[in-house]
């Protein structure tokens, strides 16, 4: 079985998503094997945006991903990577896919509802760093 990791962001949390999300997570078979609600620090949002150093949007990102609360999982399932990463949908949400994540429920790139991990390198460096 493959793990990912997967993050409701700030702007999912505060819209009140978090059970549908979890919801359609579930009914697809991914197993929620670590669930937890946290809120980043600058250092720990600095650290997950990592390859993002140096680009124009790095400030905004770290910024908006701490301002609130996130849910942080472990998803477990077959290609649970590649498959989760369709069911959240195009990162912009101009071009996400209706009945996808982003599609139902994102309006705006930088404010785009869900993180999950884009390889199966990147969902352990972000397990182990959501989960000590």
């Amino acid at each position: 079985m493959e793990r990912t990791f997967a993050m409701i962001k700030p702007e999912g949390v505060s819209r009140g998503l978090i059970g549908e999300i979890i919801m359609r997570i579930e009914r697809k078979g991914y197993q929620i094997v670590a669930l937890q609600m946290l809120s980043l620090t600058s250092e720990m949002a600095s650290e997950h945006y990592a390859e993002h150093v140096g680009k124009p949007f790095f400030t905004r990102i770290v910024e908006h991903i701490s301002s609130n609360p996130v849910v942080a999982m472990i998803l477990e399932g077959p290609d649970v990577v590649s498959e989760f990463r369709k069911m959240m949908g195009a990162t912009n949400p101009i071009n996400a896919l209706t009945g996808t994540i982003r599609g139902d429920f994102a309006n705006d790139m930088s404010l785009n509802i869900i993180h999950g991990s884009d390889s199966v390198e990147s969902a352990t460096r972000e397990i182990k760093l959501f989960f000590k």
